[in-house]
This record gives C-alpha cells, structure tokens and sequence, in this order.
C-alpha cells in the first residue's frame, strides 16, 4: 500500500538520496557488489514515487552494485534534466582528472565512499580521495557503522573537502542521543563542513514502524543541533529489504516529528540541498 504525505511538500523539494537500476544486459553488476539487485527498479518506476510525494529534484546516489561505473547513475540524471537532477558517484584514486570533469559536467556533485562490505575506498586512503574530488567543489558522501564516529571523528574533522554522513549516522546498535556516539556526530557537525542526510531509520531501529522511535530521538537531536547542514532522503528502492517495502510517504512525513518548525522543513528539503548540491 502507498499513500500521500500528510505534511504540506514545498516546492523544490528534494530527494537527496536514492538509486537507480537498470537491465543487467546494459548495465553489468560489478563483482564488487555484496548482495542481489532490485533490477525493477528503473527511472520509470521512481518518477511515480516522486510524483506521489510531490518532489520536485533528485540526487541519485551510484549504488554499490554497480561499482565505478557510473553509467546507470548518470543516464537517469541526464533523462531528469539539469535543473532537477545530480549524481553522487563513485571514483578511485586512479580516476583522471579528466574523467571527474567529466562526471561533473554530467552533474555528479560528490563521490561516495561506502566504508562497507563492498566499497572500494579504505579509511587510510579516504584523505587523498578528498583532495582529489575537492578541486570541483565536491563533497565524500560516507556510510558506515556510527558505533565507529569516535574513533573516526578526527579524521572526518580533518578531511579538505566537505563531508557527508548517510543515514542519521546510522548507528548499528542505536543508542540515546546523549551517547558518545551521537555527541561525536553533534560535534562533527558543528564543525561547520559535515553534512547529515536524515534518511533510512529503518535500516538501523530496533523500535521499528512508524515511529521508529530510536532513530527518530538521534534524528531530532542532530537536526536541532546543525540544521542548516540536513538534507532529506527516501532511500528508494530500499535495497536491503526484499519484501514489505517501505512506503515511503511516512518516512517524507517523519520529517514532520524530526523538524517540528515548517521552516526548518523548508531548509532541509529545499534550501539546503540547493547550497550543498549545486541547484
């Protein structure tokens, strides 16, 4: 079942992370990836939930499937248009310069580094992937466990390009948001260059639908602290889950209890994502 969203959706809204498939026969499965492909779910498919939700620009995020070649990414940005479309990609240290200039030019706006099974860039190296994207003005969009944001606070501090965290941190084992976990991504945050995507709680919650209620107190406390550096995410298809997929109308109006304050809403779907995306 699919509904609408409750909450008002302003104009320039924006889908700041999700991901396209395509037919395996156009576009290869990297024998990187770690797990099955959603291969149903094409560009077709997303505008009809894009529609439902009243969303007006996307940011596709390359997925682990396809490794680095972005060529499913961008050929969904490119059918979308430039003014409602960009792309996080995924490049390797041995990428050309002329090659990101390329994707650029394309509308990819940052390279995501997936700290997980699958991902293709260490931690060790993380700090030269930065400078090399920095030039364009990018951003390294991460996701891994936030168990880790202690331990890796210092180097994400450190890094010379602005830095994106996926997920509400997406801590693995969730804990309150007074925990040292949490106040390491507070102060990230308020460092002023690193970036939360408020997206898939469900990934993480062990409170589950519709609340989900161990994220969500995460969620409010980041948001409250650094809302000006939020974006919103539907993470469609959903790519873990294979059955009872989310509708992805109550995690657009989850928004609403993350962000009580309609102009705090308006920033994160629209004005923020227009400063960190380039819209």
């Amino acid at each position: 079942m699919t509904t609408q969203p409750r909450l008002p959706v302003p104009a320039g809204a924006t889908d700041c992370h999700m991901h396209i498939y395509g037919p395996a026969e156009r576009y290869p499965v990297a024998p990187s990836n770690p797990s099955p492909v959603p291969f149903a779910y094409d560009l077709a498919a997303y505008r009809a939930v894009q529609a439902r939700l009243g969303l007006s620009r996307t940011v596709i995020v390359q997925p682990t499937a396809y490794g680095d070649d972005n060529a499913c990414t961008l050929d969904a940005v490119a059918a979308l248009g430039p003014d409602a479309a960009r792309a996080v990609v995924v490049v390797t240290l041995d990428t050309p310069e002329a090659e990101l200039a390329r994707l650029h030019a394309a509308g990819a706006r940052g390279a995501r580094c997936f700290m997980l099974k699958g991902g293709l860039i260490p931690w060790d190296r993380l700090h030269e992937m930065g400078a090399k994207v920095a030039p364009f003005g990018w951003h390294l969009q991460l996701q891994f466990d936030g168990g880790e944001m202690p331990e890796r606070e210092v180097l994400i501090r450190g890094l010379p390009c602005p830095v994106v965290i996926d997920h509400v941190g997406r801590f693995h084992d969730p804990v309150p948001p007074e925990a040292p976990q949490v106040r390491a991504l507070k102060r990230l945050l308020e460092a002023g260059h690193v970036w939360m995507k408020a997206s898939s709680p469900y990934g993480v919650s062990r409170s589950g639908p519709p609340g989900y209620a161990d994220v969500s107190a995460i969620a409010r406390a980041l948001i409250a602290a650094a809302p000006e550096r939020v974006v919103w995410g539907s993470n469609w298809p959903h790519p873990n889950i294979f059955e009872n997929k989310p509708d992805e109308a109550p995690l657009l109006d989850l928004l609403g209890d993350w962000a009580p304050d309609e102009a705090v809403r308006q920033a994160i779907l629209v004005e923020n994502p227009a400063r960190l995306y380039d819209f």
